[in-house]
C-alpha cells in the first residue's frame, strides 16, 4: 500500500502482523514531516512477505531515508530487512523506531541501522530527516532519545488512511496516550502520565473518515474509560450514527461509571467490542505485579456487561505470572467462564525490555526465551514441560472456545464446573493425536472432537454428531462429513436454522 507522490526521498515502512492491520505510527510520522511530506511515502508489508522482495519494493523509490517501525511481532524480519538494504544500498540511511527499539536491552541485532529513535518520534524523526537531507550537523549518537512532544503540537494522522484502507482494513484511532497504572509486564506502565488529544478535533477527523465510508474503528488507548467525560462524548458520537459499524475499546475493568453503563446499554448488537484486561483474579498475584484492582467491582461490571448490554467482550488472562500456580490460573479461568460467555484470550507472559517484571526473576525462578516474543519458559511453580502444555492449551482454546466454530459442542466438552480440568484433558488428547497446534482445519477438528467425545468421554454418538452438525451449519460449512451424517439422529433444517439465528452478530463477522 502506498500513500504519496512520485519522487520519494523518505520511505516509511513496517511489517504488519496481518493484512487487515494498518500502522497508525507510520501515518503519524508522515503527518508530521512538514515540508518533507510531499516527497515521502508509506509502504506496508506483512510479516510473511519475502524480505528480498520487500527490500526491492522499498529501494525502487531510490529513497535517501528509510524509516522502519519495529514491534515485537516483526523484530526479526526488520533485522533481516535492514541487513539487506544496507548491503545493496549502503548510502541509504535506515532509521528505526517503535516499541521494540525504545527500551534497552535490544535483544535483536539492529547494529546495521544508522539511527534508532527511542520514544514518541513524531518531532524527532522530522528533525533527523531534515538534518540528513540538508546535510546539517547531526549528533554522532546512534541511539536518539526522543523528548515527549506536547500532544497539541502533534498533527493527527487520520487523513493518511486511503480509500483502500477504509474499505478493507482496520482504522486505528487514539484519544489519549499513557497509562496511570503500574502493571509490571506492560510497556504502557512506563508512561505514567495520561495525555489527551483535543476531543473536538479528534471527532472531526473521525467524522471525515466516516464520510469516506469508514465503519471499523479500533481505539488504541490503554485506559479508554479512565475519564468518563471523554468516554461518554465518544460513545455519544457513535450512538447518533446508523448501524452497522464496529468500534473497539480497551477498558479498565473496575472503573465503569453509571453514565457510561447507560450508554453501553443503548448500542446494538455487534457494534462495540470491549477488551477487558483481567490478567488474574488472584489478589496476591495482582499485588506481585503491582496491579491494583477492585475484584468485586470487576465481577459486578462483567455481570452487568453480560446481562444488560449487547457488547461483545474480549477478556484477557495471562499464564505464567510470578507467584501464580496452575491451580490459581485454573480458578481464574473457572470463575471467568461462569461470569461471562465471552471470548477469553489466554496470553503467555512476556518479558519486554523496559518493563519491571524482571525484578521477579530470581525470587520466582522466571526463565524466558531470548527471542521474540520473549515468552516465559518456566518458573518456580510451572515447569518447562507444563508451560509447554499450557501454551498448547491456549492455542486449542482459541481454536475451539474463542473461534465460535463450536458453540454448541463446547458445552459437551465443558460439561462440569471445572472448565479448566475438562479442557486440559481435551487439549492433551488433541495434541496426542495431531502433535501440532497449527494447520488444523475446522473439519479435521470436528472429527477429532467427535472421537474425543464418543470414545474417551463416552458421550452419545447422536448427541455429539447433532451438535457438530449444528456448529458446521452455523459457520456456513454445509459439507457435513459422512461420519457425522451416519451418527446423527437426523437433525432437521429448521433446527439448524434456529441455531444459526442464535449466533452473535459480532461472531458472524469473525466467521
Amino acid at each position: 500500500m502506498e500513500v504519496s507522490s512520485s519522487k520519494n526521498n523518505i520511505v516509511l515502512t513496517t511489517f504488519n502482523a496481518k493484512y487487515i492491520h494498518t500502522s497508525i505510527g507510520l501515518r503519524y510520522l508522515l503527518a508530521n514531516l512538514k515540508d518533507l511530506k510531499e516527497t515521502s511515502c508509506i509502504l506496508e508489508f506483512g510479516i510473511n512477505d519475502n524480505i528480498s522482495q520487500t527490500a526491492e519494493k522499498i529501494l525502487s523509490n531510490s529513497p535517501c531515508i528509510v524509516g522502519i517501525g519495529v514491534y515485537i511481532w516483526n523484530a526479526l524480519q526488520v533485522s533481516e530487512l535492514v541487513s539487506t538494504i544496507k548491503k545493496v544500498s549502503p548510502k541509504t540511511k535506515v532509521i528505526l523506531g517503535g516499541p521494540e527499539v525504545s527500551h534497552l536491552p535490544l535483544r535483536v541485532d539492529f547494529c546495521q541501522a544508522d539511527y534508532i529513535i527511542q520514544g514518541e518520534g513524531e518531532v524527532t524523526f522530522y528533525k533527523l530527516c531534515k538534518a540528513l537531507i540538508d546535510n546539517s550537523t547531526i549528533s554522532e549518537e546512534k541511539i536518539i532519545k526522543s523528548e515527549t512532544p506536547e500532544i497539541k503540537e502533534i498533527e493527527l494522522p487520520y487523513r493518511y488512511y486511503t480509500d483502500k484502507d477504509i474499505k478493507d482494513r482496520i482504522i486505528y484511532v487514539e484519544a489519549s496516550r499513557g497509562c496511570p497504572f503500574r502493571c509490571e509486564f506492560c510497556l504502557s506502565s512506563i508512561d505514567k502520565k495520561v495525555r489527551y488529544f483535543n476531543l473536538s478535533k479528534l471527532l472531526q477527523e473521525i467524522e471525515l473518515l466516516w464520510q469516506k465510508g469508514a465503519r471499523s474503528f479500533k481505539f488504541i488507548d490503554r485506559t479508554f474509560n479512565l475519564r468518563s467525560e471523554s468516554t461518554n462524548q465518544i460513545l455519544d458520537y457513535f450512538l447518533k450514527k446508523e448501524p452497522e459499524y464496529f468500534i473497539h475499546f480497551e477498558v479498565v475493568p473496575d472503573q465503569l461509571e453509571e453514565s457510561t453503563k447507560e450508554r453501553l446499554k443503548q448500542f446494538p448488537e455487534a457494534a462495540i467490542q470491549l477488551e477487558v484486561g483481567i490478567q488474574t483474579l488472584n489478589p496476591k498475584t495482582a499485588e506481585n505485579i503491582s496491579r491494583k484492582l477492585n475484584f468485586e467491582k470487576i465481577k459486578e461490571n462483567l455481570e452487568f456487561l453480560q446481562r444488560s448490554t449487547k457488547v461483545y467482550l474480549h477478556v484477557d488472562l495471562i499464564i505464567g505470572l510470578p507467584g501464580e500456580s496452575i491451580e490459581s490460573f485454573a480458578e481464574n479461568l473457572n470463575q471467568l467462564t461462569h461470569l461471562t460467555n465471552s471470548e477469553i484470550q489466554l496470553g503467555i507472559l512476556k518479558k519486554l525490555s523496559g518493563t519491571t517484571i524482571s525484578r521477579h526473576d530470581e525470587r520466582f525462578g522466571m526463565v524466558y526465551s531470548d527471542t521474540p516474543p520473549y515468552e516465559i519458559l518456566q518458573n518456580d511453580l510451572i515447569s518447562f514441560q507444563m508451560m509447554q502444555k499450557m501454551k498448547r492449551f491456549a492455542r486449542f482454546w482459541d481454536l475451539v472456545y474463542n473461534s465460535g466454530n463450536f458453540q454448541s459442542t463446547i458445552k459437551l466438552i465443558l460439561d462440569s464446573d471445572d472448565v479448566f480440568s475438562n479442557f486440559f484433558s481435551f487439549s492433551e488428547w488433541i495434541y496426542s493425536q495431531t502433535e501440532s497446534t497449527w494447520q488444523i482445519s475446522q473439519l479435521r477438528m470436528a472429527e477429532l472432537i467427535f472421537n474425543y467425545l464418543v470414545v474417551l468421554r463416552k458421550k452419545d454418538k447422536a448427541e455429539a454428531a447433532d451438535s457438530l452438525i449444528v456448529d458446521m451449519f452455523r459457520t456456513n460449512n454445509r459439507n457435513v462429513p459422512r461420519f457425522l451424517k451416519d451418527s446423527s439422529s437426523g437433525i432437521s433444517t429448521e433446527q439448524k436454522k434456529s441455531e444459526l439465528n442464535k449466533i452473535n452478530k459480532r461472531q458472524k463477522k469473525h466467521l
